[in-house]
């Protein structure tokens, strides 16, 4: 167990953060968790021990490190270890030996699902057994066989852990104004509409006549719900017309639809990575969750590189054995970040080494490309042809909501016969695919929404850093401001709603690690020069009243 390893299980132990580093080492032993990593102590991370101890030079410890290597060791490994030593021990006396390890070490997982639960009911005892008395445990023991788990009292501590780091979500009551896009009523009950400045309602096609002329339309032919899943009445004309809308945009042979592109991610990495033999999935590491989890329920072997580096990307794939099927999975454009990945750098670098491609194109559809067909199809036909699986929400730039897989027909078709988190859905509404299928024609012709949110991006882009408010640095359409701390990110969106009435969604964890909390901003083509100027006004001054930092003025390259 090295030095930074033992560190980091003392922050984690409730039991052992009262101890120095040195006293827990010499309580590791006692612990039949970390005790598992003890039982080979090093005399390298003894001596390191030694270092960190801040006992003085007059106290050293009277034994030597072999000794103290000794002493470390583990309680329940430790006999079988002399035994194993021992030439006069017979192979009766090992095989005991070891069934009485095997039973110290149940008892121990058991023991540590009891400590488990002790440590998230409140009023439980906060002792460990196996350091202190085992008193506590044999009373908590009996009071759980009489009165059952607490469920709520452990909700409730998770929910009052969540408010303790500021990641406690409060969903503001936001019902957006089709006839006044960007506003919204104000949730305050005020006059006056809230702005509304993170939507990623992105062109603001969820108001568009168009669309909502095919919706109506739908609604009154088809009704409101599709009236089951595709294999059992839910398979429309609607669905079909959208999914050969959509191969067609990403110039693939075949196209699926799911209720959400979070249920496409996962539900397509998950049934390839779970069919697949011998699967080796290889994910950025800024993947959004939905991939993240497609790739844990497939429980294949996986591997993470450093977002958008080409290196470490191909240092990962040229270790995997070349027989074994892989697929690398990335986003065109990261949500929170705004970054924009080499697509066609990745392609190739793949397709040496036998991969196929699965890309992300949620926050890019409809946005990029001289038909709205994303990043890729932006940087030519031959760079989309190099992508093997183009995935896609119809919930964004679109305005409806849904998503959706673009492949080979041979690979959509598996997925569409295997995975469950299609067969077993209940189909999007008609009304939904036809008001879908209505803004996937609309945006492949149009390009004034497209244009216009450029423009927009780059005016307030360039404003807020002459301001010198911190940005992270991105090419693409999302503008992050830096904050860096959740509760000062939290009071800021409150005090641009409460005092200002504009809403800008704090970004807190987990959807950001700890100490990366932004405003995300997203200008739209609605998003007019008299409300920019609210907008930043009312941000400088909140900046200010919270105590933030400017940084020197800079331009917009």
């Amino acid at each position: 167990m090295s030095y930074n390893a033992l560190s980091s299980f003392r922050s984690h132990c409730p039991f052992l953060t009262r101890h120095n580093l040195k006293a827990t080492y010499q309580l590791a032993g006692k612990c039949p968790i970390m005790s598992r990593s003890v039982g080979q102590v090093t005399k390298d991370v003894v001596d390191s021990v030694h270092k960190s101890s801040s006992v003085s030079q007059s106290r050293k410890l009277s034994t030597s490190p072999v000794e103290e290597e000794s002493e470390l060791r583990c309680p329940f490994s430790s006999e079988a270890n002399n035994n194993k030593n021992n030439k006069n021990n017979s192979k009766k006396a090992e095989n005991i030996t070891m069934q009485k390890y095997e039973e110290e070490k149940r008892k121990a997982h058991e023991a540590f699902n009891m400590l488990t639960k002790m440590n998230n009911v409140p009023g439980a005892p906060k002792a460990c057994p196996y350091l202190e008395n085992n008193h506590d445990l044999k009373q908590f023991k009996t009071k759980q066989q009489k009165t059952g788990f607490q469920y709520d009292a452990f909700f409730n501590k998770k929910i009052e852990a969540k408010k303790q780091d500021s990641s406690y979500r409060v969903f503001n009551n936001v019902n957006r104004l089709a006839k006044h896009f960007p506003h919204a009523e104000n949730p305050l009950e005020r006059a006056e509409k809230l702005a509304v400045w993170c939507s990623n309602d992105y062109l603001g096609m969820s108001r568009n006549e168009t669309v909502l002329n095919a919706m109506r339309q739908a609604l009154e032919e088809h009704g409101a719900g599709s009236g089951g899943t595709r294999n059992i009445c839910g398979n429309g004309r609607y669905h079909g017309l959208l999914e050969d809308e959509l191969a067609s945009l990403h110039k693939k042979t075949g196209a699926l639809l799911f209720t959400s592109c979070f249920v496409a991610n996962d539900s397509t990495l998950a049934t390839l990575a779970r069919h697949l033999p011998e699967c080796v999935i290889i994910s950025d590491s800024s993947n959004h969750a939905s991939m993240i989890e497609g790739i844990k329920n497939g429980r294949c072997e996986k591997h993470i590189f450093k977002n958008n580096d080409l290196e470490d990307l191909e240092r990962i794939l040229s270790g995997i054995p070349a027989h074994k099927p892989k697929i690398v999975a990335f986003e065109s454009v990261y949500s929170m970040s705004g970054d924009i990945a080499p697509i066609e750098e990745i392609c190739d670098i793949a397709r040496k080494y036998n991969a196929i491609t699965f890309c992300d194109e949620v926050h890019a559809v409809g946005m990029y490309g001289p038909h709205g067909g994303g990043v890729a199809e932006s940087l030519g036909p031959h760079v989309q042809d190099k992508v093997d699986i183009i995935t896609g929400t119809l919930g964004k730039a679109f305005g409806v909501v849904g998503g959706y897989i673009a492949a080979s027909a041979s690979l959509v078709d598996m997925i569409r016969s295997y995975a469950p988190g299609f067969i077993f859905t209940t189909s999007l509404p008609p009304a939904v695919a036809a008001g879908a299928l209505a803004s996937v024609r609309y945006l492949k012709e149009s390009e004034k929404e497209r244009a216009g949110q450029v423009k927009n991006v780059r005016a307030l882009k360039s404003r807020l850093l002459e301001m010198g408010i911190p940005l992270v640095s991105s090419p693409g359409h999302i503008i992050p401001i830096k904050v860096g701390d959740a509760a000062i990110c939290k009071k800021l969106s409150d005090d641009l709603l409460r005092k200002h009435n504009i809403y800008v969604q704090s970004i807190n964890f987990p959807t950001v690690p700890v100490g990366e909390e932004l405003l995300r901003v997203t200008p739209t083509p609605e998003h007019t020069e008299h409300l920019m100027e609210k907008f930043l006004t009312a941000l400088e001054t909140v900046w200010k009243e919270n105590g933030l930092k400017f940084l020197p003025p800079s331009t917009l390259e």
